[in-house]
């Protein structure tokens, strides 16, 4: 990493101020041929005239030095804050790299701070998410995860693991010397409790996963029944075509929009009924594709229509679903004569409503379903790295009881090195010296 990178840090378009990132250690020697000063002091804002290496003025621009190791990457970090827009941050970037300087590759500032240990993999998730996190619940986990959070539990649960396979290690190679009574009692009472502590928060992130991902909300009905009118509703603007023929809509249409503190996406379905054609088909199984790939699902029903065998196809759907996600069911045109069998609907509550007219009590309800449960301050995983990680560590530790019970330690402590290998890919790499660390540090071995 002797190069030296630079990239154009915000986001193209116009704005008030762009920033041109360098690092490396020839950041600061480039800032000061660009800027014709001889000094910067670092962490201090500098404004000053900006040149090429033609002598060519190119902005006015605030420049700040971070000097290695003190930086986000570990190295020299120099940032120029010029003026926003499309041509002033190119026309900066092109001039240094005159200087020997490559472009960055995507994501090598981060690269770097992980090299040089300044992050760590939770960390550089954390922060890769957080620009793109779809509600303030998610911005304040990761938050805190950027903080260290997730490497604190890791570490925690790293140090719980090496302390049960120094037990086992010490059983196995000093089985002569004075040990502590009920080694193995000892060791199954810190796997179990490993073992709940891991297995709730695997639970958690699968069931808030849309804090990360952004909720995906499907509507589904039979034609006709308004399900275009409805995401044009939520969306507060016609996107959506909307015909009384029946069949109008012939595949799924996504969107996005805000509700409560939540970024979600509203898919809206082909009408489920019979198919008369191959697209119709077609656009009906990708309906029942959006309800399985759904986090909720809004199962509409037309109140001034008699309940026909559509709508019994809808409930039946309810019926196979329901177990595995939540229904919100409406009925929409209720400021039409109601012709509905409402009877059958009873059991699953539906909140009655026109469309067309106000959707206040739907917005509540999807907002209550997205808040409940999202306790901020609760473990999460944020990445499917990070779960598949996790759910290998405590894959490992269930299959480490059945030798712990039959006292085959050597299989055990095998299972149990599988765990800690796991858990540790999810921050840092596992070093065998950290076992010996914790075994000889809690025993007296050898006298």
């Amino acid at each position: 990493m002797s190069d030296t990178i630079a990239a154009i840090a915000t986001a193209n378009g116009v704005g008030s101020i762009a920033i041109v990132r360098l690092s490396g250690e020839r950041a600061l020697s480039v800032a000061l041929s660009m800027s014709r000063r001889t000094k910067l002091s670092p962490r201090y804002a500098v404004l000053s005239f900006l040149y090429a290496l033609n002598d060519e003025l190119i902005d006015e621009a605030i420049l700040l030095y971070f000097e290695g190791p003190k930086s986000f990457t570990g190295e020299d970090v120099v940032e120029f804050q010029c003026h926003g827009g499309f041509i002033v941050a190119q026309r900066v970037l092109r001039a240094v790299l005159e200087y020997n300087v490559r472009l960055a590759e995507p994501g090598e500032f981060s690269k770097r701070a992980f090299l040089n240990g300044r992050l760590d993999l939770t960390q550089a998730e954390a922060i890769a998410s957080l620009i793109e996190a779809k509600s303030d619940d998610a911005a304040r986990i990761l938050a805190r995860q950027m903080k260290g959070e997730l490497r604190e539990y890791v570490e925690k649960i790293r140090d719980a693991l090496l302390e049960i396979l120094a037990y086992s290690e010490v059983v196995i190679d000093y089985a002569e010397e004075d040990l502590p009574q009920d080694v193995v009692d000892q060791i199954l009472y810190k796997l179990e409790a490993i073992t709940r502590d891991l297995s709730k928060t695997l639970e958690s992130s699968r069931r808030r996963s849309g804090l990360m991902q952004g909720y995906r909300v499907a509507i589904i009905g039979k034609p006709n029944v308004g399900k275009s009118s409805l995401l044009n509703a939520l969306l507060d603007y016609e996107r959506a075509i909307v015909s009384d023929i029946a069949g109008t809509t012939r595949d799924t249409i996504e969107e996005q929009v805000r509700i409560g503190s939540h970024l979600i996406r509203l898919v809206d379905t082909a009408g489920i009924r019979a198919a008369h054609d191959e697209i119709e088909r077609i656009g009906i199984e990708r309906s029942i594709a959006a309800i399985e790939g759904a986090d909720v699902v809004i199962a509409l029903f037309d109140a001034s229509r008699t309940l026909d065998e559509e709508d019994q196809a809808i409930l039946a759907l309810i019926e196979r679903y329901k177990e595995q996600k939540p229904f919100i069911t409406v009925l929409n045109k209720s400021d039409l004569p109601t012709q509905f069998e409402t009877a059958i609907l009873d059991l699953h509550a539906p909140i009655r409503l026109s469309c067309k007219q106000e959707t206040r009590e739907l917005i509540e309800a999807l907002t209550g379903l997205m808040d409940h449960d999202n306790d901020s301050e609760e473990m999460m995983l944020i990445s499917e790295r990070q779960i598949s990680a996790t759910t290998q560590a405590l894959c490992s530790i269930q299959e480490s009881y059945e030798p712990l019970e039959s006292e085959e330690l050597e299989i055990f402590s095998f299972h149990i090195n599988q765990a800690i290998r796991a858990m540790a890919s999810l921050t840092r790499p596992y070093e065998l010296d950290e076992m010996f660390d914790k075994m000889f540090g809690q025993f007296c071995l050898g006298k």
